[in-house]
């Protein structure tokens, strides 16, 4: 069984006016969306109605009320001027998208100091039926604004784990937005049962906790991790310069990988501030025994740079672009 928020059932609109004009009108829209056979429940200052009621309510609102005086939130969400209403409405696209999974999984590869492949980062890539690109930068915004997002990150974790019981003697780096799950012995659960009917050994997939969502809540992180340490994954810490600054709140999580960002990494080999950063990170993934991962490689320059310092896992485009199928290449040789 699965939450609301994590399938894709229709969007409940919650819907709040205010002014005496408006307040004395909501009778009528019941009234009417009633005889139209919609579901509304009428609130105190307003309506619940499916998205069918809401287009009612919007035509309704756009002629007969005043606008600047309504309005609405998705699934329990932020509250939203009216306004943006209609922009939840046009990415419903994004419903089908996860409801048929339309999504497929990259592979870039992710080297050691000697240039043999260590493991795959799953990149999701998403299409619409007839078989079009949509663009990360189009989805994840699409997502959030229809309360999709935990739907979303559910489905894309799935596909991964499938795309890496394909991989052999290497790990799958899988990112997850941790404010999408509630409760990991819910959320998780589907997660780990299918790595176990694929048979995917647990110490092959690492968990990513990506720079989408900026963590606030510490303790639930903690929960998320102490879960996936406990079914036997590993979990690495992205944009860790960002989000987890203080050597107390890392050695709290106890990550098993630290991702230091391209934008310190592009260019260190020449610039003394990188140098400076990339440094005082190397010292923070070190001192919590985390394995420190540079990310975004180039040119060779910045990549003999880190090396030598002792960076340990290394990724980016001077080893390969994002995959539709695992790279066999040994880098080896490019890396003495």
């Amino acid at each position: 069984m699965q939450c609301n928020n994590c399938s894709v059932a229709e969007l409940k609109f919650e819907i709040k006016v205010e002014g005496e004009s408006n307040l004395s009108a909501l009778p009528q829209i019941v009234d009417h969306m009633e005889r139209r056979g919609i579901s509304v429940k009428a609130k105190e200052q307003g309506l619940l109605v499916p998205e069918s009621g809401a287009k009612e309510f919007m035509d309704f609102c756009r002629h007969f009320m005043e606008f600047e005086q309504v309005t609405f939130r998705v699934n329990t969400g932020a509250w939203k001027p009216f306004a943006e209403i209609e922009t939840v409405m046009e990415m419903q696209w994004i419903d089908e998208v996860i409801q048929k999974e339309l999504i497929t999984c990259h592979y870039q590869p992710i080297v050691d100091a000697a240039g043999k492949i260590f493991a795959y980062e799953m990149l999701a890539r998403f299409q619409n039926e007839d078989g079009s690109v949509i663009y990360p930068n189009e989805i994840f915004p699409a997502a959030k604004n229809r309360g999709r997002l935990y739907a979303l990150d559910r489905v894309c974790r799935m596909t991964a784990v499938k795309y890496a019981a394909a991989l052999k003697d290497v790990k799958a780096f899988i990112n997850f937005i941790p404010t999408s799950i509630y409760s990991p012995e819910f959320c998780l659960r589907s997660t780990t049962l299918l790595a176990n009917q694929l048979g995917v050994n647990p110490e092959q997939l690492v968990f990513e906790v990506v720079e989408t969502e900026k963590v606030e809540d510490l303790e639930h992180l903690k929960t998320i991790l102490a879960f996936y340490k406990e079914k036997g994954f590993e979990y690495a810490l992205d944009d860790v310069g960002e989000g987890y600054s203080t050597i107390e709140m890392l050695a709290d999580l106890k990550p098993n990988y630290m991702k230091l960002d391209m934008q310190y990494v592009q260019g260190v080999s020449s610039d003394s501030d990188k140098q400076k950063i990339a440094l005082q990170f190397l010292g923070k993934a070190l001192e919590v025994g985390s394995v420190p991962l540079a990310e975004g490689i180039e040119e060779r320059a910045d990549f003999d740079w880190l090396k030598q310092q002792g960076y340990q896992l290394f990724q980016g485009y001077y080893f390969g672009k994002p995959a539709a199928s695992p790279l066999e290449v040994n880098f080896a040789s490019s890396a003495r």
